[in-house]
């Protein structure tokens, strides 16, 4: 078997498990998220959207850019698995004995004392973590979604399970906390026992400068990143009240469901598949502009139509209580539409090597997102003003990332655009029609789902068809191909 068939099996075999992995996935964390959100109260969401922000912060610490940089590595030895192994585990038990001490501080900043302790126990899955992160890079690398799949399953099954016993007997927030402690503990001990890989006490300092060369840039951009991603917790929690903040949290985790299940499988598999071609520039920009077009071929009908029957969906699903979450889910969902578009450009830096350009980026977005943020509380345009900022944002953001391809695989915005805007235009028109059929349809909310899906669905295949639009009979092989293992 050549090298390219062998590639291109692989890939197909690694989307077919990425994408299962996803969807499986993201269809239980959403089974488990609807039951634990009707026997929660709204608030309990909100405080652990509080302190999501100072997880998400260690964890980038942890990590440092080193798995993006084992990734992107031709030959990774064991030497340099086992020094990344120890800087991350070194660097979760301090971070976490931080976040310990600092715990009263962010309860006081949040005027909720009750945070003092949930971030004390949530910050153990801090050391939790590190020692499946190792696992992971080996089975990305071999592109081996398989695995992981199986495993995230057996997590989110069991420890949804543990959270809605722990709801149901009244525990509250802490159902929140026990649900992830337990999911990131199996996910760690299963990867350890299916990879099989065990770390040597060396420590390689030629090792070390060499991955961290390249990954300290992805950390300094990741951690960038990760406070703009969670700056609206922070702003929504200190600002407004913690029923708030769950209202947002629910909003922004139904929409992450759906706009990061196409988008993450096609970018976790694609890019170890793109690194392998660094060199071939043809086939690295003509792979770059597919993945583009397929991706947001996928991506853009979902966020359109989720937005569009956000209103039945939400008051069938979650229950009259969490209406006030309906705006907030329906906007993020414009929002949600470009990150596909954000992932896979900036995939691109990565696989250059130019993750110093990745960080320059990473600064003026997040410069013009302070800009945006601020106006937004100058303003007192409320809750409402920065869901909208995050729309403008993103689509700001979106353009600079996609400058910088131009200059790297000569895949420049108008290119990009020209072969996106047939996606958006036919999921946009879509979203027109199924929407209006949810206001002049009789009936309830279950049965209006069902014509809107239908209606939906029937309308995007059908103006793909009317229009010819290529990417459909891409998606129709994808689909057959995933059938045709499943059925084995």
């Amino acid at each position: 078997m050549s090298e390219s068939s062998n590639l291109r099996q692989k890939t197909a075999s690694g989307l077919f498990w990425s994408f299962s992995d996803l969807v499986a996935n993201q269809g239980i964390q959403f089974i488990i998220q609807v039951i634990l959100a009707r026997l929660l109260l709204v608030e309990d969401f909100g405080l652990i959207g509080m302190i999501t922000i100072f997880i998400a912060i260690s964890t980038s610490f942890i990590d440092s850019g080193f798995s993006q940089a084992l990734i992107r590595e031709q030959e990774a030895k064991q030497e340099d698995f086992s020094t990344v192994f120890l800087f991350n585990l070194a660097m979760a038990c301090g971070l976490y004995v931080i976040l310990f001490f600092s715990a009263p501080l962010v309860g006081n900043f949040f005027r909720e004392p009750r945070l003092i302790a949930i971030l004390r126990v949530l910050s153990l899955v801090l050391i939790i973590n590190s020692f499946g992160l190792i696992q992971r890079v080996m089975l990305v690398r071999r592109i081996d979604f398989k695995t992981q799949t199986k495993i995230s399953i057996i997590a989110s099954v069991t420890s949804g399970i543990v959270a809605i016993i722990l709801a149901y007997f009244g525990f509250g927030v802490w159902s929140l906390v026990i649900r992830t402690l337990t999911m990131q503990f199996l996910v760690a001990f299963l990867l350890s026992i299916s990879n099989k890989w065990k770390p040597s006490l060396v420590f390689s300092v030629h090792s070390f400068k060499r991955l961290f060369r390249f990954g300290s840039r992805l950390l300094v951009s990741g951690l960038i990143n990760t406070v703009y991603m969670n700056i609206y917790y922070v702003i929504i929690g200190k600002f407004f009240s913690a029923t708030d903040l769950g209202y947002f949290s629910n909003g922004k985790k139904l929409e992450e469901m759906a706009s990061h299940a196409v988008s993450t499988s096609l970018q976790r598999v694609t890019y170890p598949v793109l690194s392998s071609m660094q060199k071939e520039e043809a086939r690295l920009r003509a792979g770059f502009a597919k993945i583009i077009r397929t991706s947001t071929f996928l991506n853009f009908p979902i966020m359109v139509f989720l937005a569009a029957i956000a209103g039945p969906l939400i008051d069938l699903v979650f229950g009259t209580k969490w209406l006030p979450s309906i705006p907030y889910f329906q906007i993020l969902c414009f929002a949600g539409m470009l990150f596909p578009l954000h992932a896979i450009n900036l995939n691109i830096l990565q696989v250059k090597g130019r993750s110093d350009l990745f960080l320059k980026l990473e600064i003026i977005k997040k410069a013009i997102t302070t800009v945006i943020i601020v106006a937004v509380l100058l303003l007192r345009l409320g809750i409402m003003g920065l869901i909208w900022g995050s729309v403008l944002s993103s689509y700001i953001s979106y353009y600079i990332n996609a400058v910088y391809s131009k200059k790297l695989i000569s895949y420049s915005i108008k290119d990009q655009i020209k072969d996106i805007l047939p996606s958006y235009l036919l999921s946009f028109s879509m979203g027109a029609i199924v929407y209006i059929v949810g206001l002049l349809m009789p009936g309830g909310d279950l049965i209006k789902l069902l014509v809107q899906t239908l209606v939906g669905f029937t309308t995007y295949i059908g103006l793909s068809k009317l229009f010819k639009i290529k990417e459909l009979d891409i998606v129709k092989d994808l689909a057959l191909s995933f059938v045709r293992k499943v059925r084995r």
